[in-house]
């Protein structure tokens, strides 16, 4: 018999650690070859980690909830024979952590009120660095969060438990340290309103009580952080793109047959935007404190729609040196794997700019809350035919023209106006003047 070591698997260049959702495998449990043995989270993203040998679970060295280092033993799986080989993937080497985690830390500081720099080691208790990131982001003074009871092994305060303790931060009032005697203490406050926490789950006059899924509260949390740290501005302009409408009618079915993909919009609008950084380099950047980062790479983050209703931002690396042809690619590639469940951590690391299309539910514009740590996001709107007047050699006259609108929200600490202005001009220039005889 021989002992195998279940590691957490490197799952991108970005991500350092993951959360345990669920073991899939209890010990004692026998184990196949590549079947997935528990379930993990990133920020986004959730995955299974298959057992790269077969055998029998015999320990669990994390529980649900628990935050692990990528690289970290997970479990032990006991094999038959005397000899099993490393793991296909290694753990990272010893000085990729450090550097990883320092880098995301930095960056993740833009999050955080600038005002607000909590001392986490004032406290004797364990927090790791997912839950301090929050506590910074969220404003958490360090008694705030001794305060909380953990659920974690050996009481540590788990990811679930921090989000849990600001969506309910708002309703509940802040403690102070009594002083009072304890007969005072327990004297009836008929006016005291328990914690939410403390509320039972029913149906109550035909409201229904529904907890957020793990998803919506992080996507609660990034939400309001975003608004937090970034002044948000925006700027529109209405778009003809009667010339690419046409285009994309007369040349889709020809497309479909010879590279087996769907020519859809999303591609087009995302080869526009691409081109359009390349003119305004600024609006590729992110901010760390008092520096801006010029991003060398274009990564283009297209938010999408899960079946659940959530939302999640896969990323188009390199865009700008992508073709038609491989742009479509990495689009459909993305959004069907976006929608099945089957994208990978790294799948949603490293964006520098978001497109979202509004459009899709009908909306003609909107105004997109900043995907941090970037400065800016376009919204695309729903493209309808309308009544325009269109200037002609020899005069104006009225006809009907496909178009929508584009919002570009900014943020107006290192954007200004005619920055962001700018930009979605050039983006609607490229639009309008598409070549209708373009070849694919």
């Amino acid at each position: 018999m021989a002992k195998f070591e279940l590691k957490l698997p490197k799952m991108g260049e970005s991500v350092a650690e993951a959360t345990i959702t669920n073991w899939l495998k209890k010990v004692g449990e026998s184990i196949e070859m590549d079947e997935a043995v528990l379930e993990i989270a990133t920020d986004k993203v959730d995955s299974e980690v298959p057992s790269e040998v077969s055998g029998v679970l015999t320990e669990i060295l994390f529980n649900v909830d628990d935050v692990v280092q990528v690289g970290q033993t997970i479990a032990i799986i006991e094999t038959e024979g005397g000899h099993v080989s490393e793991p296909v993937l290694a753990p990272i080497k010893a000085n990729e952590p450090a550097a990883a985690q320092q880098i995301e830390q930095q960056i993740s500081s833009a999050k955080t009120d600038l005002n607000f720099v909590p001392d986490f080691t004032e406290s004797d208790k364990f927090f790791s660095p997912l839950v301090k990131n929050i506590a910074a982001a969220e404003g958490i003074s360090v008694a705030e969060l001794n305060s909380i009871n953990g659920t974690g092994k050996e009481g540590r305060i788990t990811k679930n438990d921090i989000l849990d303790f600001v969506a309910n931060r708002a309703n509940t009032p802040v403690e102070k340290a009594s002083t009072q005697p304890v007969a005072q203490v327990q004297q009836p406050t008929p006016a005291k309103v328990d914690a939410p926490k403390a509320a039972p789950v029913s149906v109550n006059g035909g409201d229904e009580i529904v907890e957020m899924d793990r998803m919506r509260k992080l996507i609660s949390g990034y939400m309001v952080a975003s608004l937090q740290t970034s002044a948000h501005v925006q700027s529109f302009i209405e778009v003809d793109v009667t010339n690419m409408f046409k285009w994309r009618e007369k040349v889709k079915t020809t497309f479909e047959k010879r590279e087996g993909e769907k020519l859809t919009f999303t591609p087009l609008f995302m080869e526009v935007v691409a081109r359009a950084i390349k003119d305004f380099p600024m609006i590729n950047i992110s901010v760390d404190g008092d520096y801006i980062i010029k991003k060398k790479n274009i990564n283009l983050g297209m938010a999408a729609a899960l079946p659940n209703g959530n939302l999640i931002v896969p990323v188009i690396k390199n865009a700008d040196q992508l073709n038609l042809v491989g742009m479509a690619k990495a689009v459909n590639d993305l959004a069907n794997r976006a929608r099945t469940g089957k994208l990978k951590p790294d799948d949603t690391q490293g964006g520098t700019y978001t497109v979202t299309n509004v459009g899709t539910f009908g909306s003609v514009f909107g105004t997109p809350i900043i995907n941090q740590p970037q400065v800016g996001i376009l919204a695309l709107g729903a493209i309808r035919k309308v009544p325009a007047v269109i200037e002609t050699p020899e005069g104006d006259f009225i006809g009907i023209r496909q178009k929508m609108f584009l919002s570009h929200s900014y943020d107006h600490r290192v954007v200004d106006g005619a920055l962001g202005g700018s930009f979605v001009k050039r983006v609607a220039e490229y639009l309008e003047a598409w070549d209708i005889n373009r070849e694919i």
